[in-house]
């Protein structure tokens, strides 16, 4: 398992576009990518559930990524945040 924490420099947060991005990004690897905030954990493929999550510029969020590609598949999401949100 593979986890870390980044805080949201977007000044939207996350919305629409980088949340599609992130979601699709995630399914390209067999591992499973969860982002929490305040309590609230969700699979960040769940594109729905995790804009629900109102996560806004300034908030930090937490990822666990577990699996076969778990050390691909963080690497890849922890660029993602930096270059995009």
């Amino acid at each position: 398992m593979k986890t870390f924490s980044y805080v949201i420099k977007d000044a939207v947060g996350i919305h629409a576009r980088p949340a599609g991005l992130l979601a699709k990004l995630a399914k390209e690897y067999s591992s499973t990518v969860t982002i929490e905030k305040g309590g609230k954990s969700v699979n960040v493929t769940k594109l729905m559930m995790l804009m629900g999550m109102g996560i806004k510029c300034g908030d930090t969020v937490n990822f666990t990524v577990e699996g076969e590609d778990e050390e691909a598949a963080a690497k890849a999401v922890e660029e993602f945040m930096q270059n995009n949100l």
